[in-house]
């Protein structure tokens, strides 16, 4: 068994996704904890094949899910790795893993960023801004901590340095998302989380160097997310799809890559936007004098 990091994944009627995500990991002989939000299907009695340390815990959203698996489970290994069920490693990140020693990362170094190649319908997007896509996801126990700045996207932060596996590829691809109608249903829920964060969130000053800042990818993308809530509502989706698709090179994708780009720079934002809206004209409605 490794000694050096374990697995925290989270659930929910995943069994389509969790036996791909335990295969890829099983020859590391790392602990594994899963978090499970209530699924129905078969995804319990697959974590308990794996002798895995399951955790029960009512889903409220992603970064407090992630919150409450890291201040639950006892885990013993320095480093822990924390994963969605729809992800799972590729050759590349699994050798990377085989040859990781605790000893051979500086002291100062609290975590590390893996580069994501996100599949839809079993394409790999790679064009559109979506790759390299580096994602903090190993980190010294203790030391990282769930976001929880925003009510849907979610992060992990770390106080120390962090380091790039740039071929530290983790695979991320929803099967479910396969059916367009399960994607739409899914990012509709996900833009009431979005609207309503951004309907809340204060103005908060925007630093333009910030946007230069290539060392730490979670603060360039927080410095982007700045400026995206200051463009009006409702033009800057289609700025940001023309962006995406023909600045960024998203037409590359093909046909499946077209309908990821529409859908989810384009459909979704607008989606948001428009909700937000709403939320702003019930508020008026609100203080207006009875």
């Amino acid at each position: 068994m490794s000694n050096a990091y374990s697995f925290v994944i989270l659930t929910f009627n995943e069994s389509i996704h969790l036996p791909r995500l335990l295969e890829s990991i099983e020859k590391l002989n790392a602990p594994i904890y899963i978090l499970d939000s209530g699924s129905t299907d078969d995804t319990l009695e697959i974590a308990r094949r794996c002798n895995a340390t399951i955790g029960h815990n009512k889903f409220e959203n992603h970064p407090h899910q992630w919150e409450y698996a890291l201040n639950h489970f006892d885990i013993q290994t320095p480093w822990t790795i924390g994963l969605d069920a729809d992800q799972y490693l590729s050759p590349e990140l699994f050798s990377l893993l085989v040859q990781f020693k605790n000893e051979g990362i500086p002291a100062d170094v609290d975590g590390v960023y893996f580069n994501r190649k996100n599949y839809f319908k079993g394409k790999w997007i790679r064009h559109g801004g979506y790759f390299p896509k580096y994602m903090l996801k190993m980190f010294r126990t203790g030391k990282g901590i769930s976001s929880l700045k925003e009510k849907m996207d979610h992060r992990f932060e770390v106080t120390g340095k962090t380091s790039i596996w740039k071929k530290g590829y983790l695979i991320e691809e929803n099967l479910k998302e396969n059916n367009i109608a399960f994607w739409i249903d899914k990012h509709n829920r996900y833009s009431d989380l979005v609207a309503r964060d951004e309907y809340e969130r204060t103005a908060q000053p925007l630093y333009v160097g910030e946007l230069l800042v290539r060392s730490d990818p979670d603060r360039r993308i927080a410095s982007q997310k700045k400026v995206w809530r200051k463009l009006p509502l409702v033009v800057r989706p289609f700025i940001y799809f023309t962006y995406r698709y023909f600045v960024q090179l998203g037409f590359l994708d093909g046909y499946r890559g077209f309908i990821f780009h529409f859908l989810h720079a384009f459909w979704f934002r607008l989606l948001v936007d428009i909700k937000i809206q709403e939320l702003r004209s019930a508020q008026v409605l609100q203080q207006q004098p009875k």
